[in-house]
């Protein structure tokens, strides 16, 4: 069994580096090299929560929940295309005797992703910044090889990635939320709507402060 108390993945198949894999996807995903060195306390930070903000919000909680967490069914090279419609089409197949519910998921999930973001883009603009020191300390280091060059520029280049991925996956929920809001105030109207449209906008809002990149420096704004 996979899962253990309260649909938790079971400790002692945790790993502290368990999504790792998210810069090298991000690197190989572009045709990148992905960097052999090994990540920081930020960097394993920065990918733990860029992966909450990655992952669908209809793909918590399945069984294969655990083999996603350690990126087992990716393909970077040859990633599914995003389709706007799924998210609507989960809300069908589970909540289809009930539009308060579908509307309150909305509600939950566009929340839970506001909640995240500050959080993700605090540690990103702090990876940035050491970005911006690795990229300065390659000019003074002494007899720095070229494998230890290529490392540090893949590195970094690993992690703005992550923060372009995360980014592209916010614009991406938003166009699946809006879309899902859409169909059902057309099919079934109910006042709840009113409160998931709000979500929704300020997720989209809120994507957009976030997002912005002045400078080669991530903008955090509360």
């Amino acid at each position: 069994m996979l899962n253990g108390d309260f649909g938790r993945i079971r400790p002692e198949i945790v790993g502290d580096n368990m999504h790792d894999w998210v810069g090298r996807d991000a690197a190989v995903a572009v045709g990148g090299p992905v960097s052999e060195f090994r990540t920081t306390d930020q960097e394993r930070e920065l990918r733990d929560r860029a992966y909450a903000l990655i992952e669908p919000p209809y793909n918590r909680g399945r069984w294969d929940s655990v083999f996603r967490e350690y990126g087992l069914t990716n393909d970077p090279v040859h990633p599914r295309p995003f389709d706007r419609t799924e998210y609507l089409y989960k809300l069908h197949k589970v909540y289809r005797h009930s539009e308060a519910s579908a509307y309150a998921q909305i509600v939950t999930d566009t929340r839970n992703d506001v909640d995240r973001l500050q959080p993700f883009f605090a540690v990103a603009a702090r990876v940035t910044d050491m970005d911006r020191r690795r990229a300065l300390s390659l000019q003074h280091v002494s007899d720095l090889n070229i494998r230890e060059r290529s490392n540090a520029i893949a590195r970094n280049k690993e992690n703005t990635l992550i923060v372009a991925w995360v980014c592209q996956a916010l614009k991406d929920r938003v166009a699946s939320y809006r879309y899902a809001l859409e169909r059902l105030v057309v099919a079934v109207p109910a006042s709840e709507a009113a409160e998931a449209d709000r979500g929704v906008t300020l997720l989209a809002t809120r994507t957009g402060q976030f997002c912005g990149i002045r400078g080669g420096t991530v903008a955090v704004r509360g």
